[in-house]
């Protein structure tokens, strides 16, 4: 028995990503397969919620439209011109290239917050699958508000839901775009026939004639439900702008564009923004609003479509959590080097798949994202001076791995005082981020000029 775990061990350290090296010309991948990837990613099971508590929060028809639309526009160009020409350039994954610039004690702080954080989104990713898996045996779902597990039969079904999302996450890039390729038409069929068939149920007629009466006063209707803050055009449009902060403007899809040919390969992640982060939250939100508005995504998909919106809430939460997966165990890979991926990854899988059987995660999915993208927004930030801006001053840069820097003292203090200033910014939660990355950005650069050797 132990010769066989050491064989599967063997091979399992063969599964090499390039964790602490540039990727070399060879492993670069054609941009079908980035575009597999965010379609996979983005047309997934955060869609089923997020698009439901548009309706929930009250936005408007024409709010929700053109907030969609704008937003995930600049989420677009912040993958294409922020993230995807650093990652391209240096070939790195952010965790190593901020060891180059912020020194290894840093880089650990923030390793541990980020891979702590996406532990957390791929642990909601389960629970929502488990909504839909939790129909076919009779697990009912937590109700909105309930923080801790409501069942021994929901824990089972997080358990095992988290096992098989692991076992691919540590396959690696190829087998997750491989698996979202497959994964994603089928999902975004699911989310616009479950809609379609949900649109009867509303009220509208055959030939359409009235759908843009009932969006208005049944769907997106304006009027927020009990115990739900009010959201109008710019909580929409920012939302959708920060839903993958740490991905973009902090800069975490380094891990992912570092296999791209070239940096415009940013552009195809609008086959996440628009079929994932538009038509599926207007589906999901149609669902919601056809089965009284209740916060089940297992319930909305399978009324709509039967066992096909069951199977297909069940994929979108493993084409979600997969890559979230893998993007943690990279970030823990910096802090126990001695780890193969793999072995991190297993680690990072075991720790979601238990807050997966805490519902308040996905339960409390808009303000998690907010605050998730908010905490890693500085560093990414503090990447993009050192990279762009300290060439075009004059300024020295790797500083901290050419002078042995355990801290870069600099750096840790604009991280941490970029969240002071956040937190009492007189903002929306949603509104914070943007001011906060531009103060990131000129105190990291002032304290970095100070500091220039003489």
């Amino acid at each position: 028995m132990s010769e066989r775990f050491s064989r599967l061990a063997a091979a399992m350290d063969r599964l090499y990503e390039f964790d602490r090296e540039p990727v070399t010309p060879d492993k670069l991948q054609s941009g079908a397969k980035f575009a597999g990837l965010f379609a996979g990613e983005h047309v997934a099971a955060t869609e089923f919620v997020i698009g439901a508590f548009f309706v929930l929060h009250g936005v408007g028809a024409r709010d929700l439209l053109w907030g969609l639309l704008i937003g995930n526009l600049l989420a677009v160009l912040s993958w294409t011109f922020i993230c995807a020409p650093i990652a391209v350039r240096t070939r790195l994954t952010l965790y190593w290239y901020l060891r180059k610039i912020a020194g290894p004690g840093v880089t650990f702080l923030c390793n541990i917050a980020n891979a702590f954080l996406y532990c957390v989104l791929a642990g909601a990713m389960i629970s929502v699958s488990a909504t839909a898996a939790g129909l076919l045996v009779g697990i009912p779902v937590p109700k909105l508000g309930t923080v801790l597990p409501s069942s021994l039969g929901w824990v089972l079904i997080c358990l095992v839901l988290g096992a098989a999302f692991t076992t691919v996450a540590i396959l690696g890039f190829a087998k997750l775009s491989r698996f979202a390729e497959i994964a994603s038409p089928w999902i975004f069929v699911v989310f616009i026939a479950g809609a379609l068939a949900m649109l009867p149920r509303l009220g509208v007629r055959p030939d359409l004639g009235n759908i843009w009466e009932v969006a208005t006063t049944k769907i997106w209707n304006g009027v927020a439900a009990a115990g739900q803050e009010k959201f109008g055009f710019w909580h929409v449009l920012f939302f959708a702008w920060f839903c993958n902060l740490a991905m973009h403007v902090g800069l975490s899809d380094m891990a992912i564009f570092r296999y791209a040919r070239k940096w415009t390969y940013g552009f195809f992640s609008a086959f996440g923004m628009y079929p994932g982060h538009m038509l599926a939250w207007i589906a999901s939100g149609v669902m919601v609003a056809a089965v009284g508005r209740e916060m089940h995504p297992g319930l909305m998909a399978s009324e709509a479509v039967g066992i096909a919106g069951i199977a297909g809430v069940l994929l979108a939460g493993w084409t979600t959590a997969n890559p979230t997966l893998y993007r943690a165990g990279l970030a823990l890979q910096t802090i126990t080097p001695g780890w193969p991926r793999w072995k991190i990854t297993l680690l990072a899988g075991a720790a979601t798949t238990v807050l997966a059987c805490f519902p308040v995660f996905f339960l409390k999915l808009l303000d998690y994202v907010a605050i998730y993208g908010l905490v890693l927004m500085p560093i990414g930030a503090i990447v993009f001076a050192e990279h762009w801006i300290f060439p075009l001053l004059g300024l020295e840069q790797y500083r901290a791995e050419k002078e042995g820097w355990t801290f870069n003292g600099a750096a840790l203090a604009v991280w941490l005082g970029t969240l002071a200033v956040a937190f009492v910014l007189p903002l929306h939660l949603y509104f914070r981020w943007l001011p906060c990355w531009f103060v990131a950005v000129l105190a990291y650069t002032g304290l970095m000029a100070v500091r220039r050797p003489r």
